[in-house]
């Protein structure tokens, strides 16, 4: 069966039909295959939605470009519109082909806009960034009402703001609401919500009815049973009011929210249209406009991605005012309206999830920021997140179209009481302990990290030289109390830092039996914490819980002793009773037993001076009391207080205590000094406190920040949250060999300081407990990172990667110190570069150079230093990038500098490797060649060289040649123009030698085929102009020669 071309029916054909059909080749037009559609369908431009248009149409340019080849890249006056909102017409010819329209043209309400992409908008004049008269639809009153004076003003308005724009005002139909106005090329062109307020526009538009009458040939194609929105009862909806047309946006609430939509409709004629919807395909121009004739059905939707914001107001960390994102207008026909200055505005009083109890955001700053927003932490501690600034009392709801950028206060514990950093804080807090630290015994085991090693170490030390190390600690600290400008609270923490010292040392030390030590007296003033050094009997063993117990003793009076000068400087005079039990809580018995002297109470005296002695002295109190009960004593003539005093050197606590609040390291002193015996072991006094503790009576183990107060902020504690560090101190003494289960706890910021990110003290502690054998854990990873965060805060690059070798390797996790060496390494390059100490420190530590190298090198190729960023990557043997940037970067300025010795070295220095560097043969290798084939054939004649004769050197040049337009043809696109450049240098010096080389007495053919390989080189049109001429004049001489005379 043949058909003739000449009606055009070729073109209606589907692919299906033009295999079933044999075409003739005669007609009005050529003969086309199956394979020409498909060719000439990839030139035309597509256009997907339905409710936009072109003029001429898609159909049209397809029967024109069949008979006519050639005609979409030259279409006059080509026009892109949208039903309802407004054309574009390019003015005069333009080149269609290939254009994506659903992307490059997009019309909104009151606008339009062209290549919204910046980056894919071509040049002025190119594409359809050219000339063009756009008109909008308005939808304003005037169209309704004649008035003639409103009509001027409105025209006037629309004047200034074309103008504004840059383009020139044609007109405006108030009849139709047709603006016209002209543009030289393409932005963003339209009315911004100033001009739309002050132009008065109608509430209720025909827009919505617009799109229906005037793509009435599509829709009345649609089958009535897919015909189900009610467009009266839609004319009055939310899209009506927005522009946009609300069966479209119908259709697309299908296609989304299915499961909605099945509740509402019946029949089953949500389904049905879903289903002929998603059997709709994609189609291109030429078959689209086939098909549309043959059988007509219901266009594609396109769901479109909402946009991110654009907008950013950064903020300084030393300022008071966060930096800031704010969303930008730019999804037009959002229910929200953006203001100037409140971001989105939203009735307060409108509750959603997250509203209340959790971020008091309005809604989720999410669902306008796009997929791609995320909160969390960037480097140095910045926080990025939306709703409620940290810290913010407030509980008025804010705009989550706000997102905040606050830094953390990592380096908190290096300032002083005015907020400023201070150089002695850092040393004191940083710098000097770890200086100790690693002035310690280390051990160390190496890791293997492909071919590196790691050297991962931990201090190692006994509990002999324990009470040297703490008082090393306890020297830096005090050193620290001596800068000026320290807050009150820091005051404390620290004192608190040196009583944890000291617990350390008198709970965990040990003594050489050989040595002589100072005698201890459970009641003697003497400082009995000091180590051996004078001259006393040698200390039996059976002494040695007693002597540690004496000591611990010790140390409770000292740390209480502060707390019972507040009590007592509050009492009044006539409160001498009260008075002497506020020194019996922290066992200041000579002051007590000299103030009941003084107060002519001998007897009381006499008993004070025996508390805490032996049982048989609390046996006669108690005996003498339970005589007194028994012979019915009236008490109530006995003063309160010193029935309290007689039942605490009773041994009654409980008794003495009632209706007195003490903290709880005098209760605990109190329990050991005159409940339990004198000779009670320290973990029975301990374990007694925890029973004690565990049933309620006794007070809680606060820390101190808590127990004495003076923190500015306040600071939010639930009994059993977290307690002191002293007193996991002596839980971990009294489990001896059991199984300690407290350390995550006992080794939280909390445990010490009301600041949650400060570490620096803990992890020394950690360490040296550790080092004397306390107890083993390899998951105290949270502890190292947060000291190491607080180094790289302050730029201690060096002593932070110090830390990271300090953390104990994991059988699950045998990479992790060199995956953070080698973050540190790339994302604090500039700190540790610009500083030699830190430099050579890191080496010192036996980081592998060729991981600094490759930090440096990524560094350097970041900001644009080339030639540093080539030399680094050699260093760290990264022989693909250093050959990429050596060709795209350094070798052409290096080659123009005439700095040859240079490319020299650069390129040989590789050459060993050429084996792991891919296309050697057309990048360096070929500087390589270039050098050595220039030399040899600059050699003198008298060299004896393979180049011996006019061929072989042809050969040469020929095969050179060849390989610089194959490397043009590989790098062609990462070259930049100086490298074109130099190529065209290179093989203009190589053609000049072999030029100057071919007239030595060589034959006619090879010269000329030295001739056929210049004219193959990527030498300027100039040269290859000479060196034709050289050619012609070579082979004019070669026939007239060769012609008979």
């Amino acid at each position: 069966m043949e058909a003739d071309l000449g009606s055009l029916d070729l073109l209606l054909l589907t692919p299906y039909q033009c295999k079933r059909r044999k075409l003739s080749p005669h007609g009005k037009a050529a003969s086309l295959s199956c394979q020409d559609l498909s060719r000439i369908e990839s030139l035309f431009p597509t256009l997907q939605s339905a409710d936009y248009f072109t003029e001429p149409s898609l159909s049209k340019l397809v029967t024109q470009e069949a008979l006519y080849p050639g005609y979409c890249s030259r279409v006059r006056d080509f026009t892109v519109g949208r039903y309802g909102y407004g054309c574009v017409k390019f003015i005069g010819e333009t080149d269609v082909r290939w254009l994506d329209l659903d992307q490059i043209i997009k019309f909104w309400r009151h606008e339009v806009v062209v290549y919204e992409d910046e980056t894919t908008k071509p040049a002025i004049g190119q594409g359809l960034n050219k000339a063009a008269e756009v008109t909008l639809v308005l939808q304003t009153r005037t169209s309704r009402d004649s008035c003639k004076n409103q009509s001027t003003r409105v025209v006037e308005k629309l004047r200034l703001s074309t103008e504004r724009q840059g383009a020139k005002f044609l007109s405006f139909n108030p009849s139709n609401g047709e603006w016209k106005f002209l543009v030289q090329h393409f932005s963003r062109f339209g009315l911004n919500e100033d001009d739309e307020e002050d132009i008065t526009m109608d509430d209720v538009t025909t827009e919505v009815q617009a799109p229906l009458e005037m793509n009435s040939g599509d829709i009345s194609d649609i089958d009535e049973e897919t015909a189900f929105v009610d467009a009266p009862s839609l004319s009055h909806s939310l899209p009506a009011h927005l522009g946009l047309d609300p069966a479209k946006m119908k259709e697309m609430k299908m296609l989304m929210f299915p499961s909605e939509e099945e509740d509402e409709e019946s029949n089953g004629m949500i389904s049905y249209q879903r289903e002929r919807l998603n059997k709709e395909s994609v189609k291109s121009p030429l078959r689209q406009s086939s098909q549309q004739i043959v059988n007509k059905d219901s266009p594609p939707l396109v769901r479109k991605t909402p946009l991110a914001l654009i907008e950013y107001n950064s903020g300084s960390f030393g300022s008071s005012s966060p930096g800031s994102i704010l969303m930008a207008k730019q999804n037009k026909g959002v229910l929200l309206r953006t203001t100037k200055a409140e971001g989105f505005r939203l009735d307060l009083k409108q509750q959603t999830p997250i509203t209340g109890n959790h971020s008091g955001n309005i809604v989720d700053a999410a669902l306008f920021m796009g997929r791609s927003f995320r909160v969390g932490w960037g480097p140095n501690g910045v926080l990025v997140h939306s709703g409620m600034p940290v810290g913010s009392s407030g509980s008025q709801s804010v705009l989550s179209s706000v997102i905040n950028l606050e830094k953390a206060a990592v380096d908190k514990v290096a300032r002083d009481e005015n907020n400023k950093i201070r150089e002695e804080l850092v040393d004191f807090c940083f710098e000097s302990p770890l200086s100790l630290h690693k002035e310690m015994s280390h051990e160390t085991r190496d890791v293997e990290v492909g071919s590196f090693k790691l050297k991962l170490q931990k201090v190692v030390c006994n509990r002999f030289t324990l009470s040297e190390i703490c008082r090393s600690y306890i020297g830096i600290i005090e050193r620290q109390l001596e800068v000026t400008g320290l807050s009150s609270a820091s005051r404390v923490l620290l004192m608190h830092q040196v009583m944890v010292w000291e617990l350390i040392k008198v709970l965990f030390s040990s003594r050489q039996m050989n040595r002589q030590l100072k005698s201890v007296e459970v009641d003697h003033e003497g400082d009995m914490m000091a180590d051996a050094g004078e001259s006393s009997p040698e200390v039996d063993l059976d002494a040695l819980p007693l002597i540690r117990r004496a000591e611990f003793s010790y140390w409770l009076q000292e740390s209480v002793c502060h707390r019972v000068q507040e009590d007592v400087s509050s009492l009044n005079e006539s409160s001498d009773l009260e008075h002497i039990f506020l020194l019996l809580t922290g066992r200041q018995l000579d002051a007590a037993v000299e103030l009941a002297a003084s107060r002519g109470d001998v007897r009381l005296a006499c008993l004070l001076s025996q508390a805490g002695g032996t049982t048989a002295n609390r046996s006669n109190i108690v005996w003498q009391l339970d005589i007194w009960r028994n012979n019915g004593m009236d008490f109530n003539f006995f003063e309160e207080n010193r029935m309290r005093l007689l039942e605490l050197l009773a041994g009654n606590i409980q008794g003495a205590l009632h209706d007195v609040k003490i903290d709880w390291k005098r209760f605990l002193g109190v329990l050991m000094w005159y409940q339990l015996r004198p000779d009670t072991s320290l973990p029975i006094v301990f374990h007694t406190y925890q029973q004690l503790l565990d049933n309620g009576k006794a007070p809680c183990p606060v820390p101190v920040y808590i127990d004495e107060g003076p923190v500015e902020q306040a600071v939010k504690w639930r009994a059993g949250e977290h307690f002191d560090l002293a007193y996991y101190l002596m839980l971990l003494h009294s489990s001896q060999e059991n199984k300690f289960g407290y350390l995550k706890t006992m080794f939280s910021t909390f445990a010490s300081t009301n600041d949650p990110l400060d570490c620096h003290m803990i992890w020394h502690q950690r360490a040296v407990l550790e080092a004397v054998g306390t107890f083993s854990s390899d998951d105290l990873h949270i502890l190292d990172m947060g000291l190491v965060s607080q180094l790289l805060c302050l730029g201690q690059c060096h002593w932070a990667i110090y830390v990271v070798l300090h953390i104990p390797h994991h059988k699950d996790y045998p990479y992790l110190q060199a995956m953070l060496i080698r973050e540190i390494l790339f994302q604090y390059c500039e700190d540790w570069s610009s500083d030699d100490s830190q430099r050579q420190f890191i080496q010192d530590l036996g980081v592998p150079s060729a991981w600094m190298h490759e930090a440096l090198a990524t560094y350097f190729n970041y900001y644009g230093d080339f030639f540093n960023a080539l030399e680094h990557f050699l260093e760290c043997g990264n022989w693909q990038k250093a050959h990429s940037i050596f060709m795209t970067s350094v070798a052409h300025s290096l080659f123009l500098s005439a700095k040859h010795s240079e490319i020299w070295r650069l390129a040989t220095s590789m050459e060993d490797h050429k084996s792991e560097i891919e296309d050697w043969d057309l990048g360096a290798g070929m500087y390589i060649s270039f050098y050595l084939l220039r030399s040899s054939l600059q050699e003198e004649s008298t060299t004896i060289n393979e180049l011996d004769n006019l061929e072989n050197k042809n050969d040469a040049c020929a095969d050179f040649v060849g390989r610089v337009n194959k490397s043009l043809a590989v790098w062609g696109s990462r070259l930049p123009t100086d490298s074109r450049v130099v190529y065209s240098k290179m093989a203009e010096e190589i053609c000049n030698v072999l030029v100057s080389e071919s007239g030595e007495g060589s034959g006619i053919e090879v010269q000329l085929s030295c001739f056929t390989t210049i004219f193959r080189a990527p030498l300027p049109e100039d040269l290859r102009s000479c060196h034709l001429q050289d050619a012609v004049s070579l082979f004019t001489s070669y026939i007239s020669e060769a012609a008979p005379q």
